[in-house]
This record gives structure tokens, sequence and C-alpha cells, in this order.
């Protein structure tokens, strides 16, 4: 190898995996200055449709469904802040930053700024939380909701306890004040993050090599806002949902749930307390892993048209 090749070896970065046929764009959204990066394809004039990406991934995870939705939808796949290539924010000391309010605020940010005042919305993991939020923080923009393999965070921390719940001991651990979390991860990230890439998939070549390198180094370039957000989880994530739990507050738009079979591991009926949250509700058990819009696109996709056509 010649010094000239080394350098130019040296230097060349490895393009970042896209969405194909999706324009790419920075937006800023609320009042702290973020801005999100979003992919966005389709018909402009079709109905809109916001994808939310889970935990360990990006805006990537969507590109089988965004790919078919863009066929008759405005797609619109944004990075949450504190993921991807997202604004990271510094984390609040009232943990406001990365609550899923402020995160929903984000979304109808988002919407509106390319053109939307209303919009459907899907999300996994993470996201899903965040489109829960929105849907009850922002009726009036929401107006079909999915959720794919998440409970409601009160009902989600009522379910974990034994030796069972042993699964969600991340979820514990990013909850602690900062510090102590944030050191632990950072020891070794591709370690951490790539756990749940293997664990929780059923289908391990549902997720390419290129784009699980993505994964990680987004993953290992936000271990404080990735904390940030599962930290809000358990306060002010928790706080925000007891007060709409007393309020008797729901999501009054149709919902579809798509989850795995939590119950059977946990001992829970999860449509049932779906159901105290989502009065206009499909509920599916689906037999794929936690990845699964990037394990069963197909089967994601047509649960998400059935939706938008109620």
């Amino acid at each position: 190898m010649t010094s000239e090749t080394a350098r130019t070896a040296k230097t060349t970065k490895t393009a970042e995996p896209r969405i194909q046929g999706f324009a790419y764009d920075r937006i800023p959204v609320g009042d702290d200055g973020v801005h999100l990066n979003v992919a966005v394809g389709g018909d402009p004039d079709g109905t809109p449709v916001v994808l939310l990406h889970g935990f360990p991934q990006t805006h990537l995870m969507w590109r089988h469904v965004a790919a078919d939705l863009a066929a008759d939808h405005h797609v619109i796949c944004p990075d949450l802040r504190g993921y991807g290539a997202s604004d990271k924010p510094a984390e609040a000391a009232d943990g406001r930053t990365y609550a899923k309010r402020t995160m929903a605020a984000d979304v109808v940010a988002l919407a509106r700024a390319l053109g939307h005042e209303r919009f459907a919305l899907a999300g996994h993991d993470r996201g899903a939380l965040v489109a829960i939020r929105a849907g009850l923080d922002h009726p009036g923009a929401v107006t079909h909701l999915a959720s794919l393999d998440v409970l409601p965070t009160l009902d989600m921390w009522d379910v974990m306890r034994g030796t069972s719940a042993a699964i969600g001991f991340h979820l514990y651990l990013m909850a602690q004040p900062p510090g102590l979390p944030e050191r632990m991860i950072s020891a070794d990230p591709d370690g951490f993050f790539g756990h749940f890439l293997d664990v929780w998939s059923a289908s391990p070549g549902a997720v390419p090599p290129d784009v699980r390198a993505a994964y990680l180094r987004a993953c290992r370039e936000a271990v404080p806002s990735i904390v940030a957000d599962y930290r809000a989880s358990a306060f002010a994530d928790v706080e925000h949902d007891t007060a709409d739990r007393v309020a008797g507050n729901a999501l009054r738009m149709p919902v579809t749930v798509l989850q795995q079979d939590w119950g059977a591991a946990l001992g829970f009926d999860a449509a049932e307390l779906w159901r105290a949250w989502a009065p206009d509700l499909t509920h599916r058990t689906v037999s794929c892993g936690h990845f699964m819009a990037e394990e069963a696109p197909k089967e994601v996709t047509a649960a998400l048209r059935d939706l938008f056509a109620r």
C-alpha cells in the first residue's frame, strides 16, 4: 500500500446507511434550540405518518416499513432527541429535557414544520412511549396511534417484579443518579448496546452488519442522553402518567398495539392493561422478536395500514 493510499484509507469514512429514496434534513423543534435529524419520503400530498424508533436504534429501524408506506403516505422518520444524528442537549436537573412530554412536543413541532397539523403516529420501544405521550398531550394532532412492544410507563414499572423481571435490568441501571450508569456503560458501550441487539432478536439476520454498526456507533456517541431518556422514565414520565391516570385521561384515537407475549413470562394481561389507556384498541401478539419492524416488516406494515383505515 502506498503512503497516499494509506492516508486515503485512514481518512475515508464509511457512508452512513440511509433509507433509500428518502431525503434528509435537520429541523429545529421546541424552545431549546434542538434540531432533529429526519428522513422524509413518499407523497408530499399523502396522509402523513410519523415513525419513531426504539432502543438501541435510530430511524433506520423503519427502513422497510417506511419504504412500503411511502407508496401512498408522506412518511417522516426522525431520530429522537438524544439519539442518532439529532441533537443531544445536556440533561437538566429537573429531568424534563428527556421527559416523554418534551420529546412528544418535538414530534408535533417537527410534523408542523413539515406542513402537517394532524398525522398518524407509530412508535417502537422508546419511540412508542413518546407516541403515547403525544397522543395524551396532543390528541388533536394524532389521528391514529400504533405502539410496538411496550407497555405504558406506569404499567411497565408495575409488572417488573421478581426474578423474571431481570430481563429489564437496564431500566434500573439507567434510573440511577447521574454519573454511575454513564461510567459503567461507557466502559464497554458496544458490549452493552450490542447485548440488546443480540438477545432481543429472534431473527439475527434482520439487522445487517452495516446497520448494526450504525446503531452501535450512534449509541456509543450518545451514552449520556440515552441514560437521561431512561432516567426520565423512572421519574418525570411516571409523574406525568400518574397525573393522567388520576384525571382519567386516555388515548381517544384508534390505537393498535403489537406486542410479544410478555404476560406469559411476567404474569399479566397486556391487552387488559392497554384497554385502560386506549378504549378504541386493537391488540395483537406477535411471534417475532422485539425488533419487529426489522424482523417482520410486512406484518407491521399490514397492521399499520389496517390501523389507518379505522
